[in-house]
């Protein structure tokens, strides 16, 4: 059961990386550094630094502040194109550390897509169509949103890694349903 649970939490938080980078690391930090919920091997046991949990935390303050501006949360998304990826593979890599059987390399790759998958999601489709619906005004609500859902995804992966990973699967679901019946609209607008 433990590799069953150590994968279903490196999904949801890889997931929840897409969404927020720092804020899935920071939660994996504070939880390794202060329970026993999770325990870092190496080298991943650098994120219980109090170095690491401080900056993580000042790059999160950024983050948060920057996703919320219309002009600059695109700017943001163009740069966390590369950064929300790299923490969904870091978190993957580190919560499947105790699958003896599972490669390094295969949990980097995982952790890549997952995250690479969520935050494309995003960043090309959810917000700019947020953006064009609502001119921007709905932007910072969308933005604080993502973030509740990215910090529930997280200490959910890291308590109850089975609900956590339904509930990103529940969220994917309803985001595929509402991007197909905008397509359909779409396209019968475009018929008609």
């Amino acid at each position: 059961m433990d590799v069953l649970t150590n994968l279903l939490a490196a999904f949801g938080l890889s997931g929840s990386a897409g969404l927020n980078a720092y804020l899935p690391l920071l939660v994996v930090a504070l939880t390794a550094r202060f329970t026993d919920f999770i325990q870092l091997g190496k080298p991943w046991d650098v994120l219980e630094s109090w170095w690491v949990i401080g900056a993580l935390t000042v790059l999160l303050v950024v983050e948060f502040f920057a996703d919320k501006v219309p002009a600059i949360n695109h700017a943001n998304d163009a740069i966390q194109t590369f950064v929300r990826p790299t923490a969904g593979a870091v978190l993957f890599a580190a919560s499947t550390g105790v699958v003896a059987h599972l490669d390094p390399v295969v949990a980097v790759i995982l952790g890549l897509l997952v995250a690479g998958s969520v935050h494309a999601a995003k960043s090309v489709v959810l917000r700019p169509a947020v953006t064009a619906t609502t001119g921007g005004l709905a932007n910072p609500l969308v933005s604080v949103l993502e973030d509740l859902l990215a910090l529930l995804v997280s200490v959910l992966a890291v308590i109850l890694p089975i609900v956590g990973t339904l509930l990103l699967c529940l969220v994917l679901a309803l985001i595929i349903g509402w991007l197909w019946k905008r397509a359909d609209r779409a396209a019968a607008a475009r018929q008609a």
